[in-house]
């Protein structure tokens, strides 16, 4: 029997569609949100990932600035606009586009952003209030995530739960998420010793490393529930992290590559920049 497909953009349909209705309530009141993106440099994938960004905020009726700036602009330069962005009361969200170039400070640059406007939940504060398990502003895909196995159906409390990848976009604050949710977690990473043993325990395994086809079906432990962060791009198209056509028959639930994770992020990260509109308007 084959697996459930978590169908990812139907999930973000649903978010998005309540998010509509949350901005129209909120422009009754004069208010628009506004999400500013800095894209640094020319990078393909990172161009396609601001033009979703650009028409999903079209289509909530969001207020949104993209800054297109060269490979060659300074760190000064880029923490300038950052600071102007913090203090436009019509921004409400700031993001960032990753990578930056090499001789751009990652850290300094997230640490400008006010935690209020950071809406990819990547300044040490937001980062601090979900360690302590306070409000802030969570990382979009693992936020993303936490809702693909709620669709699941499956409980995350009591659950062994493994993440594959340690990163600090998806598997760190993932960790954290599940814990949260009183599951029982392990991270796996490139020093781990027998994989497999490990992924075979999971009953929730998410696998993001950006390795192609490195879980197989032979590595999942039957009816459990797997999440695919992987988008990796082969002669043969997009791909996962997950050899989809070995582990369908054995899971209980899948997400697909594409389609699973990637919409989840963009809706939640839309979902952070009404959240930021909220509590900026008090």
């Amino acid at each position: 029997m084959s697996a459930l497909i978590l169908d990812g953009k139907a999930v973000a349909a649903k978010i998005k569609m309540q998010i509509r209705q949350e901005v129209e309530k909120l422009k009754t009141e004069g208010i628009t949100p506004g999400l500013a993106v800095i894209l640094v440099g020319e990078d393909p994938a990172s161009q396609i990932y601001v033009r979703n960004k650009e028409r999903n905020c079209q289509e909530l009726g969001f207020n949104s600035q993209t800054y297109r700036l060269p490979a060659t602009i300074s760190q000064d330069e880029l923490l300038m606009l950052i600071q102007e962005l913090n203090e436009d009361p019509k921004i409400h969200g700031i993001l960032v586009q990753l990578p930056l170039p090499a001789h751009i400070s990652t850290e300094k640059i997230i640490s400008l952003i006010k935690p209020e406007k950071d809406v990819d939940g990547f300044h040490p504060v937001n980062l601090g209030n979900l360690l302590r398990g306070e409000i802030g502003m969570l990382p979009c895909t693992p936020a993303g995530i936490m809702e693909l196995i709620k669709e699941s159906g499956v409980e995350v409390a009591g659950k062994e739960c493994v993440i594959v990848g340690r990163s600090n976009i998806v598997g760190k604050p993932l960790f954290h998420l599940l814990l949260q949710a009183h599951g029982t977690v392990t991270v796996c990473h490139s020093r781990t010793q027998n994989l497999a043993e490990a992924t075979r325990r999971a009953d929730i395994l998410v696998v993001a490393t950006g390795q192609a086809g490195l879980v197989n079906g032979e590595m999942v432990k039957p009816g459990a529930v797997v999440i695919d962060v992987g988008m990796n791009r082969l002669e043969s198209g997009l791909v996962g992290d997950v050899d989809f056509d070995s582990v369908l028959p054995v899971a209980g639930a899948i997400t697909p590559v594409p389609g699973g994770v990637g919409p989840m992020t963009i809706a939640l990260l839309m979902q952070n920049t009404l959240k930021a509109a909220l509590m900026q308007r008090g």
